[in-house]
Formats: C-alpha cells, structure tokens, sequence
C-alpha cells in the first residue's frame, strides 16, 4: 500500500519530489505555476480510496530542486513513471502543467489513457497572438530584481489567476503555503526560455479521452483556450465548475474531485 510521504528521486541530474498514495489504476497530477503537489492535497485524499495517486512537484517548484523548464517536464513525467514501474497513467494537468502532460501525451501517447486538462494558457492552442499573455513574466521579473519575492508574491496575491472565490478557509491557507514555498527561480536568475510553438496538429492527433476544465469564473482568455481544444478534439468532454476560478479545484475541491472520479472511472483505458 502506498503512502502520501513525501519521497524523492532523480530525472536528468534533478531530485524531484514526489508522492503516491492508494493502489489501483494510476491517475498522476501536475500543478499550476507558482504551486507544488500540495494543491492537490483534497482531490488526492478522495481519489486515493480507490486509485494510486501520484503527484510531483515540477522541477524548480515546491521542494524539488532545478530551474522551471517547460521543455523538460514531459521527460521528468515519464521518468517518474518508470520510477514507479507505471507503464500507463491518467494524467490531470492544472494551468501550466498542461504543458506538461500534453507534452508527454504527444510524445509517449501509449504511457496515457486519459487527460484532464484545466484552465490550459491560450498559447497552448495557437490562441497567444490573438488575445496577448494573461501576464507579463519580463514586468513579474523585474519587480522581484527590484523589491525581492515577497515584492511578487504580494502582486500575484491580487493577479485573477491566483485569486480565490470560495469561503474554504483551508484552501486558502494552503495556497497561501505554496506560495511562500515558491522559490521564484525563473525571476531571479536567467530568464526562462519560451514555451514552444502550439503543436496544433499533434494535438488533433490525440486519441485518448480528455476532459477540458475551467471555472465558470476563470479569465476569458482561458475559457476561450479550452473552448478552441474542444473544437480541435470533438471527443473532448467540456466542464465549466460553477462558481469558481482558475484555481477550480481550490474553489470547489469537492465538486471538482466528484467531476475528475467520474470522468476517470468512464473514460481511462486502463478501466477496461
């Protein structure tokens, strides 16, 4: 029986941190900027009564060491999975870590049965030129050169991707954690390269079942990015959460870990 310790091991010259808990069919999920594996904690508590839950904290976030890299995420996944002994996962990525798991799906789509994807940025498909960036990582940097990272924090405390609209006082403590946890490397070092160009005919290569989530109240540009992959995949279940944000599984944990159980028990391949 796995357990929710916390655990470590190594991916290109890394050490991630990672944890696992509960026995069955694997679902892993990969947070959003800023964060780490402990914005997970409620969706893992419940879906570990019938599923192994696996979640990292990306390179350069939360306690693992490294710089963020958008480009290496894909490989520290599956190097996590074959840590594991995973030969197949679900795979639940939040925000920026739909990068992530959209890398490895387009690389490696035999290693996925299924993908969530909430609240997934515009340049994902192909939407960043129309709508500009929801934020300007060069003005975040400057601000954390200027005044340190509590200058930052402070500023994305009031950013909408980092607001929270419901009353879970919890929650609120938790990403309050996080974000003190936050190490900021991408602002105080070098600056990060440039996510790649959207791979738009990979993308509507994918086979596997995907789930498309925002919050009813999550920016339009964001709406607008999971409404344009729907479009790009058809089989692409749509769920907008009521009453909540960006941060929808923060916003309404319970409704948001009830509406990932039933898409993972109908639609993961390994189900069969």
């Amino acid at each position: 029986m796995s357990t929710g310790d916390d655990r470590y091991f190594h991916a290109h010259g890394v050490r991630l941190r990672y944890r696992d808990q509960g026995e069955g069919r694997c679902v892993v999920l990969v947070h959003a900027w800023t964060l780490d594996l402990e914005v997970w904690d409620a969706q893992a508590a419940e879906l570990s009564r019938s599923m192994r839950v696996v979640r990292l904290d990306r390179r350069g976030f939360g306690l693992s060491e490294g710089r963020p890299d958008a480009a290496a995420d894909p490989g520290d996944l599956a190097a996590l999975l074959d840590q594991l002994r995973i030969p197949a996962a679900a795979l639940v990525g939040m925000s920026q870590g739909t990068r992530a798991v959209i890398g490895l799906a387009l690389q490696a789509p035999q290693r996925v049965d299924c993908l969530v994807l909430d609240g997934l940025p515009g340049d994902v498909v192909g939407l960043a030129a129309e709508g500009g960036a929801d934020y300007s990582l060069d003005e975040f940097r400057r601000l954390a050169r200027d005044g340190g990272l509590e200058a930052f924090r402070e500023a994305w405390r009031r950013h909408p991707l980092a607001r929270l609209h419901g009353d879970d006082s919890e929650a609120a403590q938790r990403l309050e954690r996080m974000l003190a946890r936050y190490p900021g490397r991408e602002l105080l070092g070098p600056a990060p390269a440039a996510p790649a160009a959207a791979d738009l005919r990979g993308l509507a290569r994918l086979s596997m079942p995907v789930l498309v989530i925002n919050g009813e109240l999550d920016l339009e540009s964001r709406r607008r990015a999971g409404e344009r992959l729907c479009a790009l995949l058809p089989h692409a279940e749509r769920l907008l959460l009521a009453h909540a944000g960006h941060l929808a599984a923060l916003d309404r944990p319970a409704a948001y870990t009830a509406a990932l159980q039933s898409f993972l028990q109908r639609r993961s391949r390994a189900a069969a």
